[in-house]
């Protein structure tokens, strides 16, 4: 694979920043949110948005799709929801050559998928989402149907209502790259929004690549390079999260090696985000919780003792060192 060129990567950056700049027109007051989102987008993952009602997280994924100009879906997960009014099924209809079962779509088949209120659904709608989200196409009655490309699923949850709620399984969740909490605005992000919009009106997005232009970005990321004591840092810090391990206390079942090529994806998005040649290790701290937080399980004493998933990855994160030495400052010195 030919390695990124500064040219490319500070074009890149660009119009990264652009479409950052344009996502904070439409949503107030997150700009984390903002840069983890797109940081997850470019490393080609999904994402799981856990918040409150209200706090933007349709608009965020509108904003999105007018900005990429990507054809967005919406899903209302319910408890009667059935896998076919996913992924679609098959329609008798009238053909040339007589009556004929043909596959009808379902509101899976876009290029931004909204799925609101994932746990509302039963397990068996869950799976049939999750699968696609793995395999990116949809099998029905024998016959695969590839998913457009590109494809991301951003899947919300409410963290307050669990009555009548599927959660997850551990499982299913390592298939989303990040886990985002959204937070609560404050009085002046508040006093923005009111002076600023208005209930039923969208505010205008300005296009700023097409899907086209999405999918070379997703390739450069594939291009930035990894240095080996960036890698190494990235198998120790999952590794870290093990039963058993120094730092791991409390931890029942750690990170999978999926978490570790998450975390190696996303720190190579969020280098050409910032238009750098390779990854570097306060890339990979920066997304280590978003990675990690929805892959560990703590057990029932460390739920007690008030320890969190975001803490156990902070306490690694402060205790195992990344390398005694700097990386290189150029591309050509970091591969030798």
């Amino acid at each position: 694979m030919t390695p990124i060129s500064e040219t490319e990567a500070t074009s890149a950056a660009a119009q990264i920043q652009q479409l950052r700049k344009t996502l904070q027109s439409v949503l107030f007051g997150q700009e984390t949110l903002i840069d983890l989102t797109l940081n997850g987008l470019l490393a080609g993952g999904h994402l799981l948005l856990e918040g409150l009602p209200g706090l933007g997280k349709t608009e965020l994924v509108k904003g999105l799709s007018k900005a990429i100009q990507l054809q967005s879906r919406r899903i209302q997960f319910t408890p009667d929801l059935l896998p076919g009014d996913i992924t679609g099924n098959p329609m008798l209809q009238e053909t040339d050559r007589g009556r004929r079962f043909i596959f009808q779509q379902g509101p899976i088949f876009g290029n931004i998928v909204l799925a609101d209120e994932i746990n509302r659904a039963s397990p068996k709608t869950q799976s049939a989402l999750l699968e696609a989200m793995q395999e990116r196409r949809v099998t029905v009655m024998g016959e695969t149907h590839p998913l457009p490309r590109p494809f991301f699923v951003l899947a919300t949850q409410n963290p307050i209502e669990l009555e009548g709620t599927y959660p997850l399984p551990e499982a299913q969740l390592d298939r989303f790259l990040f886990k985002l909490d959204v937070q609560s605005n404050d009085a002046a992000t508040l006093e923005k929004i009111v002076l600023n919009r208005e209930i039923g009106v969208e505010p205008e997005v300005t296009p700023v690549i097409d899907a086209e232009g999405l999918n070379q970005l997703l390739d450069l990321v594939r291009r930035v390079f990894m240095p080996q004591p960036v890698a190494s840092f990235i198998a120790r810090l999952v590794h870290g999260t093990q039963p058993g391990q120094p730092f791991a206390s409390g931890v029942k079942f750690g990170a999978s090696p999926r978490a570790a090529l998450a975390l190696a994806a996303a720190a190579k998005a969020r280098a050409l985000m910032e238009g750098r040649l390779h990854a570097a290790y306060e890339d990979v701290r920066t997304i280590a919780g978003a990675v990690l937080r929805h892959r560990l399980l703590l057990d029932y004493g460390a739920k007690l003792e008030g320890i969190s998933p975001d803490g156990v990855v902070a306490r690694l994160l402060e205790n195992i060192p990344a390398q005694d030495k700097p990386l290189p400052t150029s591309l050509a010195a970091a591969k030798i």
